[in-house]
């Protein structure tokens, strides 16, 4: 599933992550409602045919916390509200992984997973979303 402005959709993305998901040290961590969720996604143009699907994959990867973190049996932790993974995409407390970024501060790293993979690469977004009723924003 590739979109058709990347782009776009990378400073998109990096001025979301910026704002949603700085580590619990950065800034106060937040619950973010399905309807703040989206009107953030919307205030920064992101692109409303996706929009459900990114609201479906925070909701499903953290609750749409923005200090969840996760440690998993296999020692690797994921981070924020879109779970990045330390095991594969970054590293604790240093530049490393695939993104080669702290997990502290992941903001590039998420349109780098879906230029790679697209949604597939969230395990909630393919649980919980794919071939799903997303969830209805449309009055946020």
């Amino acid at each position: 599933m590739a979109l058709p402005h990347y782009c776009k959709l990378s400073a998109i993305v990096l001025i979301l992550v910026l704002l949603l998901s700085l580590s619990p040290s950065e800034t106060q961590s937040k619950l973010l409602t399905r309807c703040q969720l989206a009107k953030e996604l919307l205030r920064h143009d992101f692109p409303r045919s996706y929009l459900s699907n990114w609201v479906c994959l925070v909701e499903s990867e953290s609750g749409r916390s923005t200090s969840k973190s996760m440690q998993l049996p296999n020692q690797s932790v994921s981070y924020g509200l879109f779970q990045i993974n330390s095991k594969n995409w970054c590293r604790k407390g240093r530049r490393g992984g695939i993104c080669n970024i702290k997990c502290e501060a992941q903001a590039e790293c998420k349109l780098q997973i879906f230029n790679r993979h697209g949604f597939q690469a969230w395990p909630g977004w393919m649980s919980k979303c794919r071939g799903r009723t997303l969830p209805d924003v449309s009055r946020c």
